[in-house]
């Protein structure tokens, strides 16, 4: 009897606590406003049709907790109040919010009731939640802000024979309960349009064409989704827009007078299609004032800004997705999927040129934003970067890496058209260089190369594959995929053949990047005049120019005499390609050379031509010093590793050998000084461009000047140089 007794009250119980759920407000929620993450954001709610934000008076880690597994993550990490995320509009839906930290949703924590605030938007309050998501909830990229049973958007072609990469203009569709459903136009704006083509890595909109318009109006569809959407243009995604009033056609599931939306996208310029080739090769601006650098694939990177010549960096703070896609857009890409702060892509070098950077979101560039030019407040450590969305092009499957021991190593195999179908083969290594395996990573999304294999006898890639079906690869590194770079045609020349000779690469998500400090060369020029007995040992390492002769002791060579201080701003540690066993041993200065030829030193006459030149071989490269925090780990005493950490440099002294260049046989002018780091490739790095710095110099014969040193992306030094090489000549030849 007891137990029956026991076992009615717990049934009721049940029975009550079921009634009680059912009355709670349904809600949704979303995180939105100035954000930097996607896990982060001003807390919203979707009630009665409409969005609203809560107020943070009584919040408490325990609500940010519910709120934060209500939208899918383990909990959350930390609450904001005061409107940190920027303030919201419209209702303020919840105040004196006080959670115990077991519900599962914030409608049943108790509060003052829906609508009844006596709050102000510079009250909202904002939640960082833990990155990691509850498992078998729906994805990050999913569009569940919008509606919880919304699962998934795209962009369907409007003909379905229509075989594009990448898809720039079809039908929006929103997956809803495992079905495709169309949205109706009655409500959508050109914002709309501009989010949705973001999302997919496009930078821009336009109005699709009148026979997209004719052939829509001949169809009748009632499988349309029951919401407008409100977007303002600035979304990064569209779960972060506004949820417009269901529609009143919902009813009988047609669009009224309206029709399907359809949206046309305009591609960068990087993806746009061309007539010939279906894509156009790597795309370069002609005189960029923005650049992504240290990413490790296409479309994320260190921001970086050009102001009168010299290249600089941009200060994380305010730095938040709106100002990341601005980037992301001036660059050809969509929106941006993350605005990175905290140098999260390597430090960069040189002046920071804006701080405290604040967008609109609709400026053309970077530039065009308002900003403090005081960043006396920042260093490297803060540098902001950023990920776009890049169109999705399909590269990826038409390349793979077979037999490796892991994902990111193994023979390239690529997928090739042969006699009507298509067929994978294998790549002929003549010549395969670093520049071509960093393609190949790029193309798969694997980061950078960390190395280049022309003989692939090790892996055991697809026997199918064997055959060569691409020769002559020959890319610049800049290119979207191999196919891009210059190649053979149909016509394949290889007469290593495929099989053990087949390329290969391994790649890595990070890199080291050597900079050469400029300023340094500027500041330390100088001439000395030497005498041939004390540069025998710099004669047999090749130091001197061809007219040093070896038993001439009683002459002198006029050395150009500097120092170089290089610098590792990668997110890796720069080592030697070859281990301690094939370093080179040179007798006459006892000492060994980890890399053969380690920099390039030249002088250059005003037109290009090599006048002088010099080498530095790496007998000692190691950790001169490091930034603040950073200890050194590479030194050569003793026959100790060699290798620059990230954050620290190597210096080679003006003063000691073969660190100059031979200037002995040249006549008076004007020149050119081009230093080159790491010339043959020999090491991986994530950015060759800024490998090299030119100087201008004028030489009267007795004394040498040096200025203007710039480091950077080699076109632009050219540019910049050659704006000012008219009044050199005029110089010279007054002179």
């Amino acid at each position: 009897m007891v137990f029956s007794s026991a076992l009615c009250i717990f049934s009721l119980l049940a029975l009550v606590q079921a009634q009680s759920e059912s009355q709670q407000p349904k809600i949704q929620l979303r995180l939105a406003g100035d954000k930097v993450k996607h896990y982060e954001g001003r807390l919203e709610v979707f009630y009665n049709n409409e969005w609203g934000t809560i107020c943070d008076d009584d919040f408490s880690i325990e609500a940010a907790h519910v709120a934060c597994r209500e939208l899918g993550f383990l909990g959350a990490v930390a609450w904001s109040p005061s409107a940190k995320f920027g303030q919201g509009e419209g209702r303020i839906w919840l105040d004196n919010v006080h959670c115990t930290g077991g519900e599962k949703s914030l409608a049943e924590c108790p509060s003052n009731g829906f609508g009844v605030s006596d709050c102000r938007h510079s009250e909202d309050v904002g939640v960082v939640c833990n990155q990691k998501r509850i498992p078998g909830h729906s994805e990050l990229n999913r569009v569940s802000n919008l509606l919880q049973r919304v699962e998934e958007i795209r962009i369907r072609p409007i003909s379905s024979h229509l075989k594009r990469l990448p898809i720039s203009e079809g039908f929006v569709e929103i997956k809803e309960r495992g079905k495709w459903r169309q949205i109706c136009d009655e409500h959508w704006t050109p914002l709309n349009s501009r989010v949705v083509c973001g999302m997919y890595g496009f930078p821009g909109e336009k109005k699709y064409s009148n026979k997209v318009f004719k052939s829509l109006s001949m169809r009748k569809n009632k499988n349309y989704w029951g919401f407008s959407v409100n977007c303002t243009g600035n979304e990064a995604h569209m779960s972060s827009c506004r949820l417009g009033k269901a529609l009143v056609s919902k009813r009988n599931g047609t669009c009224g007078r309206g029709l399907p939306v359809v949206v046309s996208c305009v591609p960068g310029r990087a993806f746009a299609p061309s007539s010939s080739t279906g894509f156009r090769k790597a795309y370069r601006p002609e005189q960029p004032l923005v650049r992504l650098r240290g990413g490790a694939n296409i479309g994320e990177g260190r921001v970086e800004v050009l102001k009168n010549g010299v290249w600089g960096t941009v200060c994380d703070d305010n730095w938040n997705l709106r100002a990341a896609t601005v980037v992301c857009r001036e660059l050809g890409f969509g929106s941006a999927k993350e605005a990175l702060t905290g140098a999260k892509l390597g430090q960069g070098m040189g002046p920071v040129h804006m701080n405290e950077v604040d967008c609109s979101g609709f400026e053309k560039s970077l530039t065009d934003c308002y900003f403090n030019n005081d960043a006396l407040g920042c260093s490297h450590e803060e540098d902001a970067a950023v990920r776009c969305n890049i169109p999705a092009m399909g590269f990826q499957k038409r390349i793979r890496l077979s037999g490796g021991r892991n994902p990111y190593e193994g023979r390239v195999e690529v997928l090739t058209e042969k006699n009507g179908s298509l067929v994978w083969g294998t790549v002929c290594s003549e010549n395969w260089g670093m520049m071509e395996a960093m393609v190949v990573c790029r193309q798969l999304g694997l980061g950078f190369a960390s190395n280049a294999f022309q003989e692939t006898w090790y892996w055991a890639g697809d026997a199918s594959a064997d055959n060569v079906v691409m020769s002559g690869v020959r890319c610049s590194g800049t290119e979207m995929s191999l196919p891009h770079c210059l190649h053979h045609g149909k016509h394949i020349s290889c007469p290593r053949g495929g099989g053990r000779f087949a390329a290969g690469v391994s790649c890595s998500d990070m890199a080291p990047d050597l900079v050469l400090n400029a300023q340094l060369v500027e500041q330390t020029t100088y001439l000395e005049d030497r005498p041939m007995y004390a540069l025998q040992c710099a004669l047999e390492e090749n130091c001197l120019s061809s007219t040093a002769k070896k038993n001439d002791h009683s002459t002198y060579r006029r050395l150009l005499r500097f120092s170089s201080q290089i610098h590792n701003v990668g997110q890796s540690d720069f080592r030697p390609k070859l281990g301690h066993h094939a370093w080179t041993w040179h007798e006459c200065h006892r000492h060994y050379h980890s890399i053969e030829v380690f920099t390039h030193y030249d002088l250059l006459s005003l037109n290009g031509t090599k006048v002088a030149e010099g080498h530095k071989a790496s007998f000692c490269l190691e950790d001169t010093q490091c930034d603040e925090g950073i200890q050194k780990r590479y030194v050569c005493a003793n026959f100790g590793e060699q290798g620059i950490t990230v954050g620290c440099w190597d210096t080679y002294r003006h003063d000691i050998d073969c660190q100059w260049i031979d200037i002995t046989d040249v006549k008076p002018g004007d020149y050119i000084l081009q230093v080159v780091i790491n010339p043959n490739y020999d090491v991986a790095e994530s950015d060759y461009t800024n490998n090299f710095m030119k100087c201008k110099c004028r030489y009267d014969g007795y004394r040498i000047w040096t200025y203007q040193c710039l480091t950077g992306e080699l076109r632009i030094i050219e540019g910049l140089l050659k704006q000012e090489l008219p009044m050199m000549r005029s110089n010279t030849q007054s002179s």
